[in-house]
């Protein structure tokens, strides 16, 4: 089942990174991943709606719910805020590095999940090559006011995205996949709707940019969807790794779509951190 799993994934990961290219593509980014979500919250709610109806009620499954609403709304809107103050190619490693450090290290413990010395290994090349990649800590990197505040919101997108995917993987004992999609799509809407309205600029957006957002309206739910697939055919501390080959995608589309700046060595880190990503998946 692991393979199906990692084919589950890998398919996550390329959606991901492309959903998040035309979110840093954006003019306003609160508006285009509210207008994304909102079209999302349509297609969803039947199922949310179906799933609220059936689930036994407990305190326990209502707190998980309402934590993870919260996480995936600030998520969405720190990173609304995190394309606002730098590249692609350096905000998302560092995001989805976060996230790749923490989440594995928790559920070996809070799940009685395993990896082997290889697995643990190839971790530690994704997370190593993951940070590498966004060039945060080069000694290059001038320590001014906007590295810090970079470093500050990258740092809790990766923090709110290993809170959700922990807390979703008990969700979905109880909740199916696509219900859970839905609490995604209305945490957005409720922490990106103050910016929005105070902005007003929606419409200017939709008219701008509607293709991409329709297609986004597809790829965004759709990465965690199939991630939320994985999660029960495989182990989360070998899916949480894998799920980083975004980053490498994400380095690319930076490099060859956005036109960013880049070395050869983040094409070298890239390479690094696919090949953690093969130790997790055949020896992991």
């Amino acid at each position: 089942m692991f393979i199906y799993g990692l084919l589950l994934v890998i398919a996550s990961a390329f959606a991901h990174a492309t959903w998040n290219m035309f979110a840093k593509r954006s003019v306003h980014k609160e508006s285009f991943l509210f207008c994304l979500h909102g079209l999302a919250a349509i297609l969803f709610m039947p199922f949310f709606i179906h799933d609220l109806y059936v689930m036994q009620w407990t305190w326990p499954s209502g707190m998980l719910l309402a934590g993870s609403l919260f996480l995936q709304g600030i998520y969405l809107w720190l990173v609304s805020k995190a394309y606002q103050v730098g590249d692609l190619s350096k905000v998302y490693p560092m995001m989805r590095g976060t996230a790749a450090l923490i989440v594995p290290v928790v559920s070996v413990f809070m799940y009685n999940e395993s990896m082997s010395l290889v697995g643990w290994i190839g971790w530690g090349l994704i997370v190593g090559g993951l940070f590498a990649l966004s060039g945060m800590f080069s000694s290059k990197e001038p320590r001014d006011r906007r590295w810090w505040l970079t470093l500050a919101v990258t740092t809790t997108v990766g923090l709110c995205t290993a809170g959700y995917t922990l807390t979703d993987k008990m969700v979905v004992e109880f909740f199916s996949p696509l219900g859970l999609i839905q609490i995604s799509n209305l945490g957005a809407l409720l922490f990106l709707a103050p910016s929005v309205v105070r902005t007003k600029q929606l419409r200017q957006e939709w008219r701008i940019n509607w293709r991409t957002i329709v297609l986004g309206t597809i790829l965004s739910p759709g990465s965690y969807l199939l991630f939320l697939f994985a999660m029960t055919l495989a182990p989360l501390a070998h899916l949480a790794p894998i799920r980083e080959f975004s980053i490498v995608i994400g380095t690319l589309l930076g490099i060859f779509v956005l036109k960013e700046q880049q070395g050869r060595a983040r094409l070298v880190t890239s390479a690094i951190v696919a090949a953690g990503m093969a130790l997790i998946s055949i020896w992991g």
